[in-house]
Parts: structure tokens; sequence; C-alpha cells
């Protein structure tokens, strides 16, 4: 469904060159999640944009062969002097979905009440948070990609909501949740991998690559 071959990513950071990947290889399969343990300052957006192909490698090919999300989080498609309603509605236009439903399912999830119909520039960033998942759950993709988990907030209807939404997405798709904090990864992933030094160490379950990953970070 999705695949790395020889992939390669590196940032020139002044004084060094930071590695990202180097020459990595590994698939996502349909129905497998992934949870992927890494260190703040490891890569782990650059990796995640990676798969959504907001970023290119340096080198080796990224293939995807079903419908990836944007990463949650991500709002380079909203117009922030535009509202929630404007931005759910014209998104939903490029998808080729109907406004109406997104809209509705946006203003649903959201439960923000009033601010719905104001700039998302005026949102807090926990509301820029639920209104990325929201969107990211109405467009109903086959492979959603998550950096550092679900939003953050102290509502427990929209916790409740939100974790609610995801399983029924990964019912019929797939997560890739790349995260610094294994807690994060124990609800919806199958196998895990750790994020070390540019190499990507894939296990068949999140306690092998809890015990290097906890190894690493207490070493």
């Amino acid at each position: 469904m999705l695949e790395f071959r020889t992939v390669s990513k590196s940032f020139w950071t002044g004084k060094q060159r930071k590695v990202i990947l180097d020459r990595a290889s590994f698939q996502v399969t349909r129905g497998n999640s992934l949870g992927i343990l890494a260190s703040n300052g490891t890569g782990k957006t650059t990796l995640i944009n990676m798969m959504a192909g907001l970023e290119k490698p340096d080198e080796g090919e990224i293939e995807r062969n079903c419908k990836v999300s944007f990463p949650l989080g991500f709002m380079g498609g909203v117009v922030t002097r535009h509202s929630g309603t404007e931005n759910a509605r014209f998104i939903a236009r490029l998808y080729q979905l109907d406004p109406d439903y997104v809209e509705a399912f946006c203003r649903w999830m959201c439960d923000i009440k009033e601010y719905f119909d104001m700039p998302v520039g005026t949102y807090s960033q926990g509301m820029k948070s639920r209104f990325s998942f929201a969107l990211m759950c109405a467009l109903e993709f086959d492979l959603y990609l998550i950096d550092e988990g679900m939003p953050q907030t102290t509502d427990v209807a929209f916790n409740r909501r939100a974790g609610q939404v995801l399983r029924e997405r990964l019912d019929r798709g797939t997560v890739v949740i790349v995260s610094h904090q294994p807690e994060t990864l124990e609800r919806y992933c199958h196998s895990a991998a750790v994020l070390r030094d540019g190499h990507l160490y894939m296990f068949d379950s999140l306690e092998e690559a809890r015990a290097l990953y906890d190894y690493d970070t207490q070493g």
C-alpha cells in the first residue's frame, strides 16, 4: 500500500548534516497499522511528510498505491482568513465530496460552537487541531497519517468522539502514528518500528520496539 525503497533524506543544520533516513526500505500494508517510536529531533515530522508526499526524498523511491491522508495537524490546505465553514466546503469540493456533508461532519466533530463560523486564524491551537482532525476523518482515506497522536484536549466528549470515529475509519483503513510516547501507539497499532540515527528498525510488536526505544532513551 505504501512502500519506501532505499530512501535517504538529510538536512544541513549549519554545523553538520542531520540524517533522517539512510537507505531505508519498508512497507505499510493494508490493515496493518504501524506505530513508529522516535525521540524528538530525530525527524518524525519529516518522515511522515514524506509519506504524505509533502517532502521529497534525496534518494530512493516512495510508492503509494492508496489514498494517503495529509498528516494530522497539517493546515497547508486551510486558508486562515476564511472560516471553518468556508474551509470545510472548499476542501470538500477539492476532493469532489458533498460540501454539506463535510461541513456538517466537521461542525459536529469540532463542537467549537460559533467559532466554526469565524476565521481559522482566530482559533486556538487546540481548536486548529480539532479542525484538522475533523477534516482528515471527513475525507475518508485508505491510510491515515498521525504525527504525535490525537489532538490534545481536556474535553472528554470530544476525546470520546475522536476515538470512536478513528476506530470506525480503521475498520476500513490503516494508520501510521509517529510519536515519542509509546502510550500513544498502544490503542491503534499492530506492528511498530524505532527511528534511530537514520535507520528504521521494524518489529512485529510494540513491546519489542519499546524495549529498544526505552534502552536508547534511558541510556
